[in-house]
């Protein structure tokens, strides 16, 4: 139970709640598998509970008619969906998907909103995390927008070493994946990967991807289409 405690302690949702309540929620939550390709969530399933990360990733996407795909996100240990399920009763608004084996902590709506009866410092970290949610949500559609797609990829990047926390991006990041992410086709995407190597932007090393001129990223992330 302490490994649980501790895990959930280091989520955002969780992290500034005091060590009992954590406790309390590590007692509600159970864990579960899901292998890699498998569906967590379908769109317009019942939102009746949030998942955790705890181990491996997880894609968050929408399937357009004609089968064509977008990434609406990209989870990994730590991060979260369904937050909306704690709030409302409406059905889940996209799929989730398994990347690679994936281990998640799933909590019911019931056992949560007990807990913001009895502790409204929940209600109010839940408030933070829906507020910081819809923060990046916005510039993400204004990068979409308003950018080129060599400037929605340079976005993507600098985006993603800021979670890394350093220069590399170390979760993979296929070409395809990036596509899907940003709403352009493959083929766009691997010739503007390739522009930016040549200009000594980005490098790639064993799989990821290492930002080599930040500072030239970064304007071009900031080019209006």
């Amino acid at each position: 139970m302490s490994s649980t405690v501790e895990f959930l302690a280091s989520v955002p949702l969780f992290r500034d709640l005091d060590a009992a309540e954590t406790a309390r929620f590590a007692q509600l939550v159970r864990e579960k598998g899901y292998p890699r390709g498998n569906v967590i969530v379908f769109e317009d399933d019942p939102g009746d509970a949030f998942f955790v990360v705890r181990q491996g990733r997880v894609k968050v996407v929408l399937i357009a008619p004609d089968g064509r795909e977008v990434i609406l996100g990209l989870l990994g240990v730590g991060e979260h969906f369904g937050e909306l399920a704690l709030i409302d009763d409406q059905p889940r608004s996209a799929h989730v998907v398994a990347m690679e084996d994936a281990q998640l902590l799933v909590l019911r709506r019931e056992d949560f909103r007990r807990r913001v009866e009895e502790n409204p410092a929940v209600a109010w970290a839940l408030l933070q995390e829906l507020s910081r949610r819809l923060r990046r949500a916005d510039e993400k559609i204004g990068a979409l927008v308003l950018l080129d797609v060599p400037g929605r990829i340079a976005h993507l990047l600098i985006e993603a070493a800021v979670e890394a926390g350093g220069p590399f991006i170390e979760k993979p990041l296929t070409h395809q994946t990036i596509a899907h992410l940003i709403g352009a086709s493959r083929e766009t995407v691997s010739r503007a990967l390739r522009e930016f190597v040549q200009q000594g932007w980005i490098a790639t090393e064993r799989r990821r991807i290492r930002l080599v001129d930040r500072g030239a990223l970064e304007r071009r992330a900031q080019q209006r289409a």
